[in-house]
């Protein structure tokens, strides 16, 4: 196993270097977004309407943050199951999603659509939310504060841990 220390946007240099399995200390700014959100997201593409998030230089994150404890950056931040946000996907790799961080594995239409579209799907090991937050050095509510832990948080990570699944 490689290890790389990447900073987003990814660039197709660095992505041709990747093989499954490599280690990622990843750095810059992912934005949250679970089941609600990649609902909202892709009626925002159907209806015609922008996109709000910048998918070409940042990383979507399947993570619902646990609220900031006192005097912390962040709540928990551990990835969630990557196969329920399938039925989603493909529409926002069509619309320039490029970095996908989740949990587990993905149906073999939509790995095969991250390789079409030219994306990367990396995976964060679950169960250690609380470690993760360390990586965190800064998060704000970004979209739909009322969907609370699943509105989409900005969040900037500084050596986020994650391995190549897909690419």
């Amino acid at each position: 196993m490689r290890t790389f220390h990447l900073t987003l946007p990814i660039s197709e240099a660095e992505k041709r270097e990747m093989r499954r399995g490599d280690k990622i200390l990843l750095s810059g700014t992912l934005f949250t977004a679970r089941d609600q959100v990649h609902a909202k997201l892709v009626e925002l593409i159907r209806t015609g309407e922008p996109n709000p998030l910048p998918f070409s230089e940042s990383a979507l994150f399947y993570c619902g943050p646990s609220p900031n404890p006192p005097g912390k950056v962040s709540g928990a931040i551990g990835p969630t199951t990557s196969m329920r946000m399938d039925k989603y996907t493909k529409a926002l790799l069509e619309h320039g999603l490029k970095v996908i961080i989740g949990k587990g594995q993905r149906s073999p239409e939509i790995e095969n659509a991250i390789r079409e579209f030219g994306a990367l799907y990396l995976v964060c090991v679950g169960g250690i939310s609380a470690i993760l937050t360390r990586c965190v050095v800064s998060r704000e509510t970004f979209l739909w504060p009322e969907l609370d832990s699943e509105a989409i948080y900005r969040l900037v990570v500084k050596e986020l841990p994650c391995y190549v699944a897909i690419v």
